[in-house]
């Protein structure tokens, strides 16, 4: 069985999830490769902290910024469109920001 417990936007969330052995060994089979994979290393880390707070500072002085506007950013910021987009996906799940749907495109919102 697995818990899980926390909040989709202002939407408490408290799920419980039953699995029995078969289920268990067929989730093993998806989780093992990312189990295995290297240990960041603590620059890696660092690097990455200090990109995702430039992310945060880059919106929290904006205020609130158009999608495709924030993309072309935080692609320049982090090096390539890839990783621009995984900080606009980690944003969207991020507490300190609201998104809503724009005319044209989502706006992102600083809530701190």
């Amino acid at each position: 069985m697995v818990r899980i417990r926390g909040r989709v936007g202002d939407w408490p969330v408290d799920l419980t999830v039953e699995l029995d052995a078969q289920d268990w060994a067929q989730l093993a089979q998806h989780v093992a490769p990312a189990a295995t994979a290297a240990p960041v290393s603590g620059a890696a880390a660092v690097a990455s902290d200090a990109l995702w707070q430039t992310t945060l500072d880059l919106l929290q002085k904006a205020g609130q910024i158009e999608g495709p506007q924030l993309l072309v950013q935080l692609a320049a910021l982090a090096g390539s469109e890839a990783a621009g987009k995984r900080l606009l996906v980690r944003l969207r799940h991020c507490s300190q920001v609201r998104m809503e749907a724009g005319v044209d495109a989502p706006i992102y919102h600083w809530v701190g």
